[in-house]
């Protein structure tokens, strides 16, 4: 037995009694599976620190392994380049591109996949390699292929799978490709642990007709909504979003292009009819991402600002003078109107969390819509 069999078991245990381990086959697999194989390193988060700042956690030191089993995401790379054993003194600041997600979200989305042993399973995003390890121990090594686009991030989970006893397929490439070396209708199941604005194209012909999609939908205002999809046919799907709140980090290829330093310029000045705070809600905000997919949202409470940086089309909203609030926006797309439209839709259909909505995917068009196909809806950037 190991140092870290006992916190396994208690996480395990832990996991089961608030309803995440529902599966018995899954809690063997979360007992099984060394997350510290995974995670000799990983940043912590400086509390209170603006932007968050972060301090490297090494193997061996003061809380490392408790740290391990603690359900939360522990973040082991940023800025694409810096991972913890890099920062030889104080801390560092940048944004997470790696990371190993919490355990409890990780178990849960596996279950979600619905996925049966004898079946071939995609994972698109290695990472660490944690979750792909879950996912061989349940399923068996020649059952699961798993694609990092990071060839550094792939080959240190390739050898801390090694490590764990697991041989499942692995490829460094895009996994928005899907698996370079597959042909149609190869898959039962694909997961992904990065989040993408649409669903990639070759997802939707690799998988076979009948087997199922578990993504997260994101967009550059960073709002997400995790959708199980099953697929009809080559190239078209269809599947509700999920309740939960759950986000990943943006596929690189999907991920918002450079951009330079925002200046909030004059424009049209008006009355909202809509409340900004409502954007700072977990659907409130995924609706104003549906509506301007290609606007990044910054600001905070009444005070919102979107920038679409490739038409150089802005919005900023603040309280107006008599209790309500203003909005000035510039540029050829009024972003500000496609928002509001938007929202007093979502309002007008009850204000719905996520398992609302549903979404349908065809060769010509992907869009998101609530509560059902025939109803209010947006299309997705494809």
């Amino acid at each position: 037995m190991t140092a870290s069999a006992p916190l396994r078991t208690a996480l395990a245990d832990a996991l089961t009694e608030d309803g995440t381990l529902a599966d018995p086959a899954w809690r063997d697999a979360a007992e099984a599976v060394p997350r510290e194989l995974f995670l000799g390193s990983y940043f912590a988060p400086v509390p209170d620190s603006a932007p968050t700042s972060y301090l490297p956690v090494h193997q061996g030191e003061d809380g490392w392994l408790e740290g391990v089993y603690t359900d939360r995401t522990l973040v082991t790379q940023l800025d694409g380049r810096v991972r913890p054993g890099d920062v030889t003194d104080g801390s560092v600041t940048g944004d997470p591109t790696s990371s190993s997600t919490l355990p409890s979200l990780v178990l849960r989305m596996w279950q979600q996949l619905e996925v049966e042993a004898g079946q071939w399973v995609l994972e698109v995003g290695t990472g660490t390699g944690y979750s792909t390890a879950l996912g061989a121990h349940r399923l068996g090594d020649d059952r699961l292929t798993s694609v990092e686009y990071d060839p550094v991030v792939g080959r240190a989970a390739a050898s801390a799978l090694e490590a764990a006893g697991y041989a499942p397929r692995l490829v460094v490439g895009d996994g928005l490709r899907g698996d370079p070396d597959a042909g149609p209708s190869t898959y039962d199941r694909l997961i992904a642990t990065c989040s993408v604005r649409y669903i990639p194209p070759a997802w939707l012909h690799q998988v076979k007709p009948g087997g199922k999609i578990l993504v997260t939908l994101s967009g550059w205002s960073y709002a997400s909504g995790l959708a199980l999809l099953t697929v009809t046919g080559p190239g078209a799907a269809t599947g509700r979003f999920l309740p939960g709140y759950t986000s990943f980090m943006i596929a690189r290829p999907h991920d918002r292009p450079p951009r330079p330093t925002l200046a909030l310029l004059p424009g049209d000045e008006r009355p909202s009819r809509i409340d900004p705070v409502v954007l700072g809600t977990w659907t409130g905000g995924w609706v104003a991402q549906l509506a301007a997919p290609a606007a990044e949202r910054m600001g905070a409470g009444p005070e919102q600002v979107l920038w679409d940086v490739s038409t150089g089309s802005q919005a900023r909203t603040a309280p107006g003078p008599d209790g309500g609030w203003t909005v000035v926006q510039r540029g050829p797309l009024r972003l500000w109107d496609r928002v509001e439209t938007a929202v007093r839709l979502w309002q007008a259909a009850g204000e719905p969390h996520q398992e609302g909505f549903g979404i349908t995917v065809t060769a010509a068009r992907q869009r998101v819509w609530i509560g059902s196909e025939d109803g209010t809806g947006w299309d997705l950037p494809v």
